[in-house]
């Protein structure tokens, strides 16, 4: 299969000089060419915790960069897409990340895909033979009406995950074309990505993605993690590629990953590093040396949704019995593991310059 070279731009980069580098980052992975000029561009940010736990969730200085450079560019109408999860309050989140500040400063229009006033969700018919998701949903699956025909830029960060080894631009979509119950999807998470990915080239005008690499998150994320100052910052029109190079720079082989792989196999993009351009930073010695790790959360969800369990799942999850494991989930990430172990460790980050900057962000 003939595929064009993918391309990711890559920068090392300083509290001093984030928001002019994630300028030139934009230029160095073509961003403007990856979004059509005359159509809106959606903002989806990625909030994986309420909590200010900075590796977790979408930075100020991220989001702010990124709508700098896409005014400067002539896209200037911007619109937020936030989603909610059984267990992150989004509100609650734009807030104590410091994202609504940055939102308002440049007037960002702000819609809430779980607010039927603001995005009606309706029928979608893939056009291809999905992976996974008619499993899960029959012959449609119902996304937000609002994003066709729209360019998206995804914000996410450089991070592990307990379900997908790795996290990024092709998981950040599933909290944005899914409902509440995208939790049904688990068991076939990276098959699922895949299909989502495919749904996202049919209806949108242009994809880009900027990932903050300058704290990253290693260990059982996407919350419970220990972050770790790099200083990077990761962009690209391939979402597949984007994704592959930060697996890689965390140390993992890509296409030893299922999600990745796929895509790469279908065709959406480029998952073999071999064959992805890196523009501005000399990576190929850089390994984090990530690691995945487990935590109660895990276990638990690993069982049910890929182990001995798996037969119970809807006795689990599609009866009231689920609301028993979001408290359950909701307890001990906010009451239970951030007061005992996620304080102490988001402290020792705001000592470095990038904690300084994050508390210069009005709250």
């Amino acid at each position: 299969m003939h595929r064009m070279k993918a391309k990711v731009a890559v920068i090392k980069t300083t509290p001093e000089r984030v928001l002019e580098d994630i300028g030139e980052l934009c230029r160095l992975a073509d961003m403007p060419s990856a979004l059509a000029k005359d159509q809106p561009v959606i903002l989806k940010d990625n909030i994986s915790w309420h909590l200010p736990f900075l590796s977790a969730n979408t930075t100020p200085w991220q989001l702010e960069g990124v709508i700098r450079a896409l005014k400067a560019s002539g896209r200037g109408r911007l619109v937020a897409v936030h989603n909610n999860t059984v267990v992150t309050d989004p509100d609650k989140g734009l807030k104590l990340n410091r994202l609504l500040g940055v939102y308002r400063k440049y007037g960002v229009e702000e819609k809430y895909n779980f607010n039927k006033d603001e995005i009606r969700w309706v029928p979608y018919h893939p056009k291809f033979k999905t992976r996974a998701l008619h499993k899960v949903y029959g012959h449609d699956v119902m996304i937000p009406e609002y994003f066709f025909g729209k360019n998206i830029v995804h914000l996410p960060t450089v991070k592990t995950h307990i379900y997908t080894t790795t996290t990024g631009a092709m998981k950040n979509a599933f909290g944005g074309l899914l409902g509440t119950h995208r939790h049904y999807t688990h068991s076939w998470i990276h098959e699922v990505l895949v299909d989502l990915l495919k749904i996202q080239q049919d209806i949108h005008s242009g994809i880009f993605c900027v990932m903050d690499g300058t704290i990253c998150g290693c260990g059982p994320g996407p919350r419970t993690m220990v972050p770790v100052e790099k200083g990077y910052m990761l962009a690209s029109g391939d979402s597949v590629a984007i994704d592959a190079v930060a697996a890689r720079m965390m140390g993992f082989d890509p296409l030893a990953i299922p999600y990745i792989r796929m895509a790469h196999e279908d065709g959406i993009g480029t998952g073999d590093v071999r064959d992805i351009e890196i523009a501005g930073e000399d990576i190929r010695n850089v390994n984090f040396h990530f690691y995945v790790g487990q935590n109660m959360v895990s276990r638990f969800g690993r069982t049910v949704w890929f182990g001995p369990l798996k037969s119970l799942q809807r006795f689990f999850f599609r009866t009231p019995l689920v609301y028993f494991f979001v408290y359950a989930s909701f307890v001990y990430h906010d009451y239970i593991w951030w007061p005992l172990i996620g304080k102490r460790r988001q402290g020792k980050i705001a000592q470095t310059g990038w904690g300084r900057l994050f508390r210069s962000y009005p709250s």
